[in-house]
Formats: C-alpha cells, sequence, structure tokens
C-alpha cells in the first residue's frame, strides 16, 4: 500500500534532490580546497540511487561516482581538481547529480552544482572587497546627488546674511561721512571720521574703485607727513 501512494509521484520524474553545497570553488594556490566533498541527502522513506556526471571529466577524479543511499541517510561524495592549470582559471564546469529508486532505471530527479576554478583566494578576496567598495560609492553618488540637486535653488534665493548686510551699510555710510579737518560741513564734529577710520571701511567693503583707495591713502600721508 506504500508503494501505490508514492508511485504517482516517482513516475513524474521532479523528484526534489538535497544535496550541499550547490557551488565548488577551487583555489589553484590552496591546496586543500582541491579535494570538496558534496552531500547527498536522502529524506524519503525509500533508498535512491545516484550517478555523478560532468561535462569536463578529464579535469577531475570523483570518488564513488554512483551509489545508492539508504531512506533518511546521506552520502558523502568526494570530487578531486586534479588538472589544476591558468588556462582553466575561471572556466564554469558542470556536475549532474541524477537520482532514481533503485528498482527503476529513469532518473526521478537531478541537480546541477557548479564547479569554478580560481587563481588565489586572496585575490578572490579582494576583488570582491573592491566590487563592494565601488559598488557602495556609486550608491552613495547617486544618494548625495539627489540630494545635492534641491538645496542648489535654495541657497541661490537666500542671498547674503544678514550680518554681511550691516556691516556693508556701516561700512558705506562710514565713508559718506565727512573727514576730521573739513570746516565746510553741517553734519556734527563727533562724526567726522579719521582718514585711518575710512580706510578701515574702504577694506572691509574691499573697494573694486582703486581710485577712492589712493584718495585716502594720499590723505592718510599727508595726516603722517603734517
Amino acid at each position: 500500500m506504500q508503494q501505490q501512494k508514492r508511485q504517482p509521484e516517482l513516475v513524474e520524474g521532479n523528484l526534489p534532490v538535497f544535496v550541499f553545497p550547490t557551488e565548488l570553488i577551487f583555489y589553484a594556490d590552496d591546496q586543500s580546497t582541491h579535494k570538496q566533498v558534496l552531500t547527498l541527502y536522502n529524506p524519503y522513506e525509500f533508498a535512491l540511487k545516484f550517478k555523478v556526471l560532468c561535462t569536463t571529466p578529464n579535469k577531475y577524479a570523483v570518488v564513488d561516482a554512483s551509489g545508492a543511499v539508504k531512506p533518511q541517510c546521506c552520502v558523502d561524495i568526494v570530487i578531486r581538481h586534479r588538472d589544476v592549470r591558468a588556462s582553466h582559471y575561471g572556466v564554469i564546469d558542470k556536475f549532474r547529480l541524477q537520482v532514481s529508486e533503485q528498482s527503476q532505471r529513469k532518473a526521478l530527479g537531478r541537480k546541477e552544482i557548479i564547479a569554478t576554478l580560481l587563481p588565489s583566494a586572496k585575490e578572490q578576496q579582494q576583488k570582491e572587497e573592491e566590487e563592494k567598495r565601488i559598488k557602495e560609492h556609486l550608491t552613495e553618488s547617486v544618494f548625495f546627488d539627489q540630494t545635492l540637486c534641491q538645496p542648489e535653488n535654495r541657497t541661490a534665493s537666500s542671498g547674503p546674511s544678514l550680518l554681511t548686510v550691516f556691516l556693508g551699510v556701516v561700512c558705506i555710510a562710514a565713508l559718506m561721512l565727512p573727514t576730521l579737518g573739513e570746516v565746510e560741513s553741517l553734519v556734527p564734529l563727533y562724526l567726522h571720521l579719521s582718514v585711518n577710520q575710512k580706510l578701515v571701511a574702504a577694506y572691509v567693503l574691499d573697494l573694486k574703485n582703486s581710485h577712492t583707495k589712493h584718495i585716502l591713502l594720499s590723505h592718510y600721508l599727508a595726516e603722517i607727513r603734517s
């Protein structure tokens, strides 16, 4: 009766295959990685036959390429890379693990495993870190570019600060006041400024009119000589 219950599932040919890992990475500079282990699990209540196929069998040696797995057990499949050379770096090979019921020939399920040979584990780690850093940098750049597009209009429309405007008005008023020594002036004497004070106001304003600076300097020199 148990056979009648599971038979419809088995004839479909889509039996899930549980194997770990699903990717094998061999490093040329690390001999310990030249030997990898695949673990095939059988969670079912019936035994399974398995067979390991490969796209490039001349590059690998598979220990126990075929066998059986008892119900609710697992088996380890050892795979060795036996052709480590620079021309094989980065080449993707594939293993196919086929399983079937012991009483049948037809494959009930299959699983593909990718195998790759890389030159160095350190180089691969550095490459992954560099790619991650570049990705993060690009992500941050896009983020900051989007946020910087908005405050530009605010900055342009905000204009100079109130302190700058106030200081400019004070300096302009100082330059317009009469200089000490001028007799014909209606402005009170305490508002008459010295040439030094006007020079300070002129330099604070950073006047582009060099003629104004020249006149103030002339007054200052004349005051010193007198």
